[in-house]
């Protein structure tokens, strides 16, 4: 274990791009989607917990704060901080990193979401360790992923010149928007950018000061509501909603208090069907997978991604397809259509279907 490390896991989003596999009630950081048996949220648990032991405190919804201690059954208590409505990142990490500040003066602190593939556990390992060794000394760290490909749904950090006294980290020389393909196939070619996957550490006083720099009431609130956890209710409503990459670690990076440190292994936070079925056809070489009982699918000269949901299904002559069986929901799509299927959401919304979404 790591000395004083705390590891913080926010677990929220609906993970639209995975409906109808992934909906509100069900999010996707409470299922298995690689097949293992455990959750994403439990994956998360069992990857940290050689690193912080009992030391980990999970940010979540009300609505789901009872499915996560059901998965995380040996958390102790006081581990599951259930936020009263979404305010984004920034708010969830930061109700967190006020606690902590009041609760372990020597606190290191790292946010790592519900919701990642990480197979790699000694790299990531590793990673965490050094940055924690940054994080001591000040510093806002994030973990750089090196790019496999030019993605454009993934910001980017631009490095800059080494850290001094700690080999293999950088300074930030700034965060980098989502960009277009082309731009992302400048970014490989020229080197230096790493995909941000939102993992951050830093001590907890640290991060709730960087804040306090831009935002001097969110940080305040924070602050207040640590002190007195029975005004969460009425304090909670009033936050901002921002990610901590726009509040905290964007303006802190051009303040020269950013630094990365590049992490060696494989990342993949499935963002749509299309990265699933990439993700589960990886190690194989069948050209249509399958997440859930393999003997319910029947394939004649296809390929892509089959979700069972219990009865049989049969895909013919149909290349890079996405079918996804629910009880009461099925969808068909193709993979490079993917991101797509969030507008299905969103038009289910308007027509006042909440109960499939």
């Amino acid at each position: 274990m790591i000395e004083d490390f705390w590891a913080v896991v926010p677990a929220g989003g609906a993970g639209t791009r995975l409906w109808p596999l992934s909906r509100a009630g069900s999010p996707k950081f409470l299922r298995d989607l690689r097949g293992t048996g455990r959750s994403l949220l439990q994956e998360t648990h069992d990857r940290l917990a050689p690193l912080a032991g009992e030391r980990i405190v999970v940010v979540t919804g009300a609505a789901h704060a009872a499915a996560v201690a059901e998965q995380l059954g040996d958390l102790p208590d006081g581990a599951i901080l259930a936020e009263p409505s979404a305010r984004d990142s920034m708010a969830a990490i930061g109700l967190a990193a006020a606690l902590l500040e009041r609760r372990d003066p020597d606190a290191v602190m790292g946010s790592f979401a519900a919701d990642h593939v990480i197979t790699d556990a000694e790299a990531f390992g590793a990673a965490v360790r050094t940055a924690v060794d940054v994080a001591r000394e000040g510093w806002l760290v994030t973990l750089g992923i090196e790019p496999t490909f030019p993605s454009s749904a993934f910001g980017y950090i631009r490095s800059g010149d080494a850290l001094p006294g700690h080999p293999g980290a950088q300074h930030v020389a700034a965060f980098v928007e989502k960009p277009s393909v082309e731009v992302a196939t400048g970014y490989l070619a020229e080197g230096g950018y790493r995909w941000n996957a939102g993992m951050f550490v830093v001590r907890p006083k640290v991060l709730l000061d960087l804040l306090a720099q831009w935002h001097p009431r969110f940080a305040e609130s924070l602050r207040a509501i640590a002190a007195d956890p029975g005004s969460l209710e009425r304090v909670w409503p009033s936050l901002p909603r921002i990610a901590l990459d726009h509040a905290v670690a964007e303006p802190a990076a051009e303040a020269g208090r950013v630094a990365t440190v590049p992490a060696a292994f494989d990342w993949d936070d499935i963002g749509d069907f299309d990265s699933l079925a990439e993700l589960l056809g990886r190690d194989g070489e069948q050209p249509l997978v399958v997440l859930g009982d393999d003997d319910a699918v029947r394939v004649v000269d296809a390929s892509g991604l089959v979700v069972t949901g219990g009865r049989t299904v049969a895909v013919v002559g149909l290349q890079d397809v996405v079918v996804v069986d629910t009880p009461d929901a099925l969808l068909v799509t193709t993979r490079a259509r993917a991101q797509d299927v969030k507008a299905v959401v969103a038009g289910l919304k308007e027509s006042g279907r909440d109960d499939l979404v």
